[in-house]
């Protein structure tokens, strides 16, 4: 068993939802792109009160349109009802490398927002799908061109390039949009 994980080394890769069946499993919500791809990053670690601790996948498989799975801290129904909207952790370096034009979204998380104009937007403090795109939401700080905060689409007509050595992000994206 490997040691407890410093908390900044870790990456959220999903979450327990509620309980499947009276055994002690689990509908398990995956934030990869292959959603069946979670169960290859291990080890797991859960976010409790008390700190990190290790969630250890026993078996697993796809039900209906969802994934449910069963685990050795988990052994009943019971236990299963504490779990619901328990968070799914992974060490950063577990992570398959990305391809060029690839990000992780949390390396994208803090990056400086310019705009073509060398306006300086603010700073993506978050990062969500909808059904049409990814958003980047732009937050202004002390810094920032004004006080507005921002959802950018995160599509290739409006993502310039990203910096990632430099910490930024250029959009297409005039700031009076």
């Amino acid at each position: 068993m490997s040691s407890v994980p410093n908390a900044s080394a870790l990456m959220k890769i999903g979450q327990l939802k509620k309980p499947y069946g009276i055994k002690g499993w689990l509908w398990v919500f995956s934030d990869t792109d292959d959603r069946t791809a979670i169960f290859d990053m291990h080890p797991w670690w859960m976010k409790t009160a008390t700190g990190m601790k290790p969630l250890t996948v026993k078996a697993w498989r796809e039900q209906g349109t969802g994934i449910v799975a069963q685990f050795e801290q988990v052994p009943d129904r019971n236990v299963a009802e504490t779990m619901n909207g328990v968070t799914v952790w992974v060490e950063q370096n577990v992570l398959p490398e990305t391809a060029e034009d690839e990000y992780y979204w949390s390396d994208l998380v803090s990056l400086r927002v310019m705009n073509e104009q060398d306006e300086y937007l603010g700073n993506i403090t978050e990062m969500f799908e909808t059904g049409a795109h990814d958003i980047m939401r732009v937050t202004a700080n002390s810094d920032s061109l004004d006080n507005k905060e921002r959802l950018i689409p995160w599509h290739k007509q409006t993502v310039m390039k990203v910096n990632m050595t430099e910490k930024t992000v250029l959009v297409s994206w005039p700031s009076d949009y």
